[in-house]
């Protein structure tokens, strides 16, 4: 029995690897195919890497599918807007006709949405793809984890199956190896916080690797709030010890404890700043890295480059997927760690001759 288990795991896992290899290279051969487009009669075009890139990791008010200019598929987004002459406007971001129209006064200029004039001040709360993207991911979060709610409900003092089984672990991970250890006694009041910011970083950065998907965790926006939610819970959560320290730290001499004070109250900000770039480069390095490398099959026009850039950028494709769980662990592990710090109970002796 073990053994014909054993087996169906490895077909398993041989399928999703040559279902992944499979995607990739769709990916690939998607978003590249209309990047040489053969050039009009009596114009020559250029293959411009740099566009390229800034193209496919930066957020669109529409969900580009395959294609370039007018011969471009792409999925319109609601456009959603409030200007202090005209109020609120809400229209497709079909009428911008591939960015290329201004539509009722507005138009979109190297991708930000601006209104043609200049006196009207608008305040945009558009549904982007970057927004898109992460409403699938929190749908999908939602999906994923009231079916693990149900089934620990109908299998009650039995072994986990199904989805249960797969998600448990990392549950308990997260719990046994993050919050506990770096929280203490009061870790159950903060995990709620810490496994949805874990999965929710997880899925958007999977999600981000799929073909024509959104490069969520590379906005600089996005990370900043998860970013300052940490802040919030961090100096929300501060006991009496958290505040001496930054304020008054003990067992330091007096003029060093007047040096102190300003650097205690920059590392309040600077902690979760490094939490926000890091998470930002990692995700963002990763997909320019991939798409650089493709670059050069276009910039050198030969077979062989291509031979060596595809196999390379698969390679660093599949690397991604761990990077995509190895940052939502750390954003997490540091969340706990700073809040920690912030619950923690401390003892003082100050030392007086």
């Amino acid at each position: 029995m073990a053994t014909r288990t054993g087996m169906k795991l490895n077909r398993l896992k041989s399928l999703l690897f040559k279902t992944l290899l499979a995607v990739l290279f769709a990916s690939f051969s998607t978003v590249f195919a209309s990047e040489e487009a053969a050039p009009s009669e009596g114009e020559e075009t250029k293959f411009n890497a740099a566009e390229m890139i800034k193209h496919h990791i930066s957020d669109a008010y529409d969900w580009h599918l395959f294609g370039e200019g007018h011969a471009s598929v792409s999925i319109p987004l609601p456009v959603i807007l409030y200007s202090t002459t005209k109020g609120l406007q809400v229209f497709s971001s079909a009428n911008f006709h591939h960015g290329t129209e201004a539509y009722i006064g507005y138009k979109l200029e190297h991708n930000h949405l601006i209104a043609e004039d200049s006196t009207e001040k608008i305040y945009d709360f558009s549904i982007t793809k970057n927004v898109a993207s992460m409403m699938i991911a929190s749908l999908i979060i939602i999906l994923i984890f009231l079916s693990i709610s149900s089934s620990y409900k109908k299998n009650v003092g039995q072994a986990p199956k199904g989805m249960q089984s797969v998600f448990e672990p990392l549950i308990t991970f997260v719990r046994d190896e993050i919050a506990e250890p770096n929280i203490g006694p009061k870790f159950a009041k903060y995990l709620p916080y810490l496994l949805t910011v874990f999965f929710f970083i997880w899925v958007n950065n999977l999600l981000g690797l799929i073909p024509t998907g959104a490069n969520t965790s590379g906005n600089i926006a996005f990370t900043m709030t998860l970013a300052v939610i940490t802040l919030l819970f961090t100096l929300f959560s501060g006991n009496k010890d958290y505040w001496m320290h930054i304020f008054w730290t003990p067992g330091v001499p007096m003029p060093l404890r007047v040096i102190m004070l300003p650097v205690e109250i920059i590392g309040i900000f600077t902690k979760p700043f490094a939490l926000m770039i890091r998470l930002f480069a990692n995700i963002t390095a990763g997909h320019i890295i991939i798409l650089s490398i493709l670059s050069f099959i276009f910039i050198f026009k030969s077979f062989a480059v291509a031979g060596v850039s595809i196999p390379f950028a698969v390679v660093m494709s599949l690397m991604e997927v761990f990077v995509a769980a190895l940052q939502a662990y750390i954003f997490t592990l540091l969340s706990a760690l700073f809040i920690g710090q912030a619950v923690a109970e401390h003892e003082h002796h100050e030392d007086h001759h």
